[in-house]
C-alpha cells in the first residue's frame, strides 16, 4: 500500500508556522530499573509555501538531553538501553509521531529529553519545548506512626522521591521473605525488634528498598539529589530531595549556606522545589534530618545556575564631547555565566564587527562616523542588545 502525503488540517498544526512538537507527558516518575517510554506527535507545513509543489520531507529525528552542548541522539551513546521509534509521514488522521524507550533505568538517566526533527526545507529543523523531565527514583521504608509499649505497633509507609505512574502494587519484605503484596504502599502491623522490613514495586522486586531495623534507629546521613541531573539553567525547574532512612519518621529541614552559623532554616520538607530558578538562587544548599533519637546532616550541594546575557551597558571614553581626529572606544559590558563569548557592534543597526571583542575603538574619528550605535551580547543560553548612544563628531 502506497502512503500518500497529505497537508496537515489547520487544528493540527501547532507551533510557529505549522511547526510543532506535542508531548504526551512533560514530567515522568520512573523506577529505577524498571523502563520508560516517552512520547510526541509533531507537524510541520505540507511544503515551505502551501501554494508550491517543494513538498516537506522530514530527513532526521532525534531525541537528546537539555545538558548536551549540542543535540547528539541518544542512541549513539546508550549502549542498547534507549531505542526510538519514528513515524515520518501524513496518512489519513494520523500525525507524524515519535517514541523513545530507555530500559533498565539509572539514577543517571535523570535528565530534561527534547525531540527534533530536521527537514528539506531551508532552515526546516524544529526543537520541541518545554521536552520531557525525567526522574529516576528508588524507594526507601519510612515510619509513619508508632506505639511502644509491651510490643511494637507501627505503621511502614513504601516511599519514592516523586509519584510513580499508574497505581503499581508493592510488595513487603520481612527478613528478605516476601510477607504481603498489595496496591497500598503503607503496611501496619505489630512488629519484632530483631526483624528487618523492605518494600518493592511488584515487577522490580530486585530493587528492594534498604532495610529498616527494629530497635529504633536515628536517621542515617541523608543523601540530596538534584533532579534533573546536569547544567541547570534559569528559569527551569528544579528539585533537590534529601533522603535518609529513620525510624521512627523524620522531619527535613533546608538550609542555604550564606556565612552565618545561626543561620535560619531555609525550608522545611524532604523536597526543595524550584519551579523558576533564577541566577540568584546560586548557592550551596544542605539538609537535616531529626527524629526523637538524633539529628544529621548531609554534604552541601552546589547549584549554579547558568543563565544568558543580562542587559549589557555601553561606555564610550573619553565621556563628554567627541572631537573628529581624537581616539574614541565604545565598550560592551554584560552579565553572563558562562561569560559572553560573542560581542556584534551595530551602527544604525548596521552589522560593523562580530567577534570576542568587547571594545570598538576609532583610533582617529572622523565626522562621518557620527550615529547611533549599539552592541549584542551573546552565550549559548541567549544574546540581547544594548540601549543605543549617539556619538556626534564635531569638527575642530
Amino acid at each position: 500500500m502506497s502512503h500518500s502525503i497529505q497537508p496537515p488540517n489547520d487544528h493540527m498544526v501547532q507551533g510557529l508556522d505549522g511547526w510543532g512538537v506535542t508531548y504526551t507527558r512533560t514530567k515522568i516518575c520512573a523506577l529505577k530499573g524498571s523502563t520508560v517510554e516517552m512520547k510526541c506527535n509533531y507537524t510541520y507545513p505540507y511544503s515551505r509555501h502551501y501554494h508550491s509543489y517543494y513538498v516537506t520531507i522530514v530527513k532526521k529525528t532525534l531525541w537528546f538531553t537539555e545538558e548536551d552542548n549540542e543535540p547528539v541522539e541518544l542512541r549513539s551513546k546508550s549502549k542498547g538501553r534507549v531505542r526510538s521509534y519514528d513515524y515520518k509521514w501524513y496518512y489519513s488522521s494520523n500525525k507524524p509521531h515519535s517514541r523513545l524507550r530507555i530500559s533498565d533505568l539509572r539514577e543517571s538517566d535523570s535528565a530534561v529529553y527534547k525531540f527534533r526533527f530536521i527537514t528539506n526545507q531551508p532552515g526546516g529543523e524544529y526543537t520541541g519545548e518545554p521536552g520531557v523531565s525525567l526522574t529516576v527514583t528508588d524507594l526507601h521504608v519510612q515510619v509513619i506512626r508508632s506505639i511502644y509499649q509491651s510490643s511494637s505497633w507501627a505503621e511502614l509507609k513504601c516511599v519514592s522521591s516523586c509519584p510513580l505512574a499508574g497505581r503499581p502494587s508493592y510488595v513487603w519484605y520481612r527478613n528478605g521473605q516476601k510477607m504481603k503484596e498489595g496496591t497500598s504502599p503503607s503496611y501496619a502491623d505489630y512488629f519484632n525488634y530483631q526483624d528487618s522490613y523492605s518494600c518493592a514495586v511488584k515487577g522490580h522486586e530486585d530493587f528492594r528498598s534498604p532495610s529498616i531495623n527494629y530497635p529504633l534507629d536515628a536517621p542515617k546521613v541523608p543523601s540530596v539529589l538534584v533532579s534533573p541531573s546536569g547544567e541547570i539553567v534559569e528559569g527551569s525547574s528544579v528539585t533537590l530531595t534529601c533522603s535518609s532512612d529513620a525510624n521512627p519518621a523524620a522531619t527535613y529541614t533546608w538550609y542555604k549556606k550564606n556565612g552565618n552559623p545561626d543561620q535560619e532554616p531555609f525550608r522545611t520538607g524532604p523536597q526543595l522545589d524550584f519551579v523558576s530558578i533564577q541566577s540568584s538562587d546560586s548557592a550551596e544548599f544542605y539538609c537535616t534530618v531529626q527524629n526523637k533519637l538524633g539529628k544529621k546532616t548531609s554534604d552541601s550541594t552546589s547549584i549554579d545556575v547558568k543563565y544568558g546575557p543580562k542587559m549589557p551597558s555601553l561606555m564610550v571614553r573619553p565621556s563628554g564631547e567627541i572631537v573628529e581626529g581624537s581616539s574614541v572606544t565604545l565598550t560592551c559590558s554584560s552579565d553572563a555565566d558562562p561569560p559572553v563569548h560573542k560581542y556584534t557592534w551595530y551602527r544604525e543597526n548596521q552589522t560593523l564587527l562580530q567577534g570576542p571583542e568587547r571594545s570598538y575603538n576609532f583610533s582617529s574619528i572622523s565626522s562621518e562616523d557620527t550615529g547611533t550605535y549599539h552592541c549584542q551580547s551573546e552565550n549559548q543560553h541567549g544574546r540581547i542588545n544594548s540601549s543605543s548612544v549617539l556619538i556626534d563628531v564635531q569638527c575642530k
